[in-house]
């Protein structure tokens, strides 16, 4: 059995992280350094939140948002 779980992401440039900008799993908030650190918060968080049993496959799609502005 598996669970699938979309999160979007998005950089805020002001506090220098990454961040977790919407997502189908109710209740997810959180925040990392890098894109890889918040990668790998995430199952844990969506597992817990989910109340997914351990065993369950989570398969994850991240989306993440970077804008580019230039002069």
């Amino acid at each position: 059995m598996s669970r699938h779980a979309v999160v979007r992401c998005a950089w805020d440039s002001e506090a220098a992280v990454w961040y977790v900008s919407d997502s189908d799993v109710p209740g997810l908030a959180t925040e990392a350094a890098s894109l890889e650190a918040l990668r790998q918060k995430l199952p844990g968080m969506i597992e817990d939140l989910l109340a997914v049993v351990p065993r369950v496959d989570l398969c994850l799609d991240l989306a993440a948002h970077v804008p580019d502005r230039r002069r």
